[in-house]
């Protein structure tokens, strides 16, 4: 039986129906963020840039990384992502899929983050493998709350690990839609996509609602996270098509780097200006998914909604 308690923003909670302890909201600004960037994807580079960014993941810190749909080749691997983990002492959450496939079941979710490595790396936490609850959403259009795994609470700290790529229906994944749908249960993923409607139907909404609802999803986690996340977007292996697809086209572009920061909406948009200036002419696909889906709404809603800013400052780190 799923478990179901609204709870407000913390730190964080334990499992019983108790209000947790409020933490702190993230604080809107008119500010630049800033969004640190290096050419080079390694294993070293990725704690480099996690440095920069100064904030330190401390007490239980969860990973969230989507571990890739079997049969799929795109998602980032654990040899990129490891030596990261095991320094912050990570454990890898994620939520089982709304779609069907190997990973709507805990169990074979399970199965398939040990068939691509990540078992040997950290603990695997699916987490609405023991219910669900609902997180508050202040002000959304579409969603009266965000519905996320029963475990999700558990940790003190998250480190948002993003393979940015494109996606059939959001035009691109990063940072915002690895917080919205990613750490969404099963049900809270159909209620996005039904833009509030449905926790069993996927429905029909306009597409605008959806990446709307996707935003306020998002929305949901950065506010109840507080200062207790940070956001990495790693732009490599650029598919026109989701991690979450079993046979995803090839990449038709070269890679970009690392882009991390405090800000998923700076964040996402400076990997989309990244991929508009790249000089591979193979960009075309991936602006033309990301175009054809009205992508970049979701980073311009989210900045409406006061989940960070469009206006950045890039510091390369090399």
């Amino acid at each position: 039986m799923l478990l179901a308690t609204t709870i407000s923003g913390c730190t964080k909670a334990n499992n019983s129906n108790t209000t947790p302890v409020p933490g702190q909201e993230i604080s809107v600004t008119t500010r630049p963020a800033t969004v640190y960037f290096t050419w080079e994807i390694t294993p070293a580079s990725l704690i480099k840039i996690y440095q920069a960014l100064g904030r330190e993941a401390t007490g239980k810190v969860g990973i969230k990384l989507s571990m890739g749909e079997p049969g799929g080749h795109n998602y980032l691997k654990p040899e990129l992502v490891g030596n990261l983990v095991r320094m912050v002492n990570g454990t890898f959450i994620d939520a089982n899929t709304a779609y069907g496939g190997n990973r709507a079941i805990t169990e074979l979710h399970l199965k398939t983050a040990e068939d691509h490595g990540f078992t040997a790396i950290a603990t695997i936490d699916i987490l609405d493998s023991e219910g669900e609850i609902h997180l508050p959403i202040i002000g959304g259009k579409h969603l009266k709350y965000d519905i996320v795994g029963f475990n999700f609470p558990n940790y003190d700290f998250t480190v948002v690990l993003s393979h940015f790529k494109g996606h059939m229906m959001g035009g691109f994944g990063g940072a915002l839609k690895n917080i919205s749908i990613g750490i969404a249960s099963s049900a809270g993923k159909t209620y996005i996509h039904s833009a509030g409607e449905s926790t069993t139907s996927w429905g029909n909404p306009e597409q605008d609602d959806f990446l709307e609802s996707m935003a306020e999803a998002a929305k949901a986690i950065a506010e109840y996270c507080g200062d207790n996340i940070l956001y990495i977007n790693v732009t490599n292996n650029l598919s026109v098509d989701c991690d979450c697809d079993s046979n995803p086209a090839d990449p038709e572009m070269s890679d970009i780097g690392i882009l991390a920061s405090f800000d998923p909406v700076a964040l996402d948009k400076a990997c989309v200006d990244q991929v508009y200036a790249s000089t591979d002419h193979g960009k075309i696909h991936l602006i033309e998914r990301m175009e054809s889906r009205n992508g970049i709404h979701t980073v311009v809603y989210a900045e409406q909604i006061g989940i960070g800013t469009q206006q950045y400052q890039l510091v390369s780190i090399d």
